[in-house]
């Protein structure tokens, strides 16, 4: 199922991030998601999330699904050239999986090879430019498929607390015109932020999930502020989870403060994008919290 078919429905769409295993084993992935993301509609698999070397996205995505879970193949642009991110996406259509979502990535030096060649052949633009051709029956050197196209839902990310408000509509509107059909959202913390991007956003025509990061205390939301583009935690957010730190470290603090985003933006948006950076257990009741 494409959950772009979902959003044409009128669904508000729930979708939670998991991180393959460093390893192949993959037993407690598909046991904690099938225990904590009942409530939600997809799976997103990262692509060797911040350049860290884990088993791949791909191969995870079908053994979510064949464990009755729908999977959303991240891809992102820099282990691979146009040959393999083609060669991914026809061998995903062949699995069935045809809900995507396009980056560019994190460069090499961020993660545990800093040595290894970062490739960037594509950036995610250029990705969904490729998404298309592919629907359109072409590769990108302009050959034809054999047989059936593959159909994808063709994701991708826009950060509405960036700095540059207009930069980022800019690059929401390259991105719906090389074929995007649903956005998610980098983490948001200020709400307001986010709702008036929804504002002008909303000319694009495109559906747009919430994206949230359950804060697990203090440190990490200083370190985000410091170290991840397009995210600010507010100072007040950040003495609320300094309060009680074993309340914040617990869960409960940072599952308070997410589903009260949730509540204050789902008027403005078509979904919610949960990235629970390895709190999956806490996603049932963040979801109950917010009124999901």
């Amino acid at each position: 199922m494409r959950i772009s078919e979902l959003f044409a429905d009128g669904k508000f769409v729930v979708t939670a991030e998991v991180g393959p295993a460093k390893g192949f084993h993959t037993e407690h992935i598909v046991e904690e998601a099938q225990t904590y993301l009942k409530g939600i509609t997809a799976v997103n698999v990262t692509d060797n999330q911040s350049s860290v070397m884990r088993l791949g996205s791909l191969a995870t995505c079908k053994i979510l699904k064949d464990n009755g879970l729908l999977p959303i193949f991240q891809m992102t642009c820099r282990d691979r050239n146009r040959l393999a991110l083609q060669s991914d996406l026809l061998s995903a259509a062949a699995f069935g999986i045809d809900n995507i979502l396009c980056l560019t990535g994190d460069h090499t030096k961020m993660g545990d090879h800093p040595g290894a060649k970062p490739v960037f052949d594509l950036d995610s633009v250029s990705l969904l430019y490729t998404a298309s051709q592919l629907e359109n029956g072409k590769d990108l050197a302009g050959n034809d498929l054999v047989g059936e196209p593959p159909k994808f839902a063709k994701g991708a990310v826009v950060s509405p607390a960036s700095d540059s408000v207009d930069a980022q509509l800019a690059k929401m509107e390259r991105k719906v015109m090389a074929g995007a059909d649903y956005f998610q959202t980098q983490a948001i913390f200020e709400p307001e932020k986010f709702i008036k991007f929804m504002e002008k956003a909303k000319q694009f025509g495109k559906p747009v999930q919430l994206g949230v990061i359950i804060p697990k205390g203090a440190g990490m939301c200083k370190f985000m502020n410091k170290n991840v583009a397009g995210v600010h935690v507010p100072d007040e957010m950040i003495a609320q989870l300094s309060a009680d730190p074993e309340k914040a470290k617990a869960g409960i603090t940072g599952v308070e403060i997410v589903a009260k985003i949730i509540k204050e933006c789902k008027p403005y948006c078509q979904g919610v994008h949960i990235m629970a950076l390895g709190w999956e257990k806490h996603i049932p009741t963040l979801l109950e919290q917010a009124g999901i």
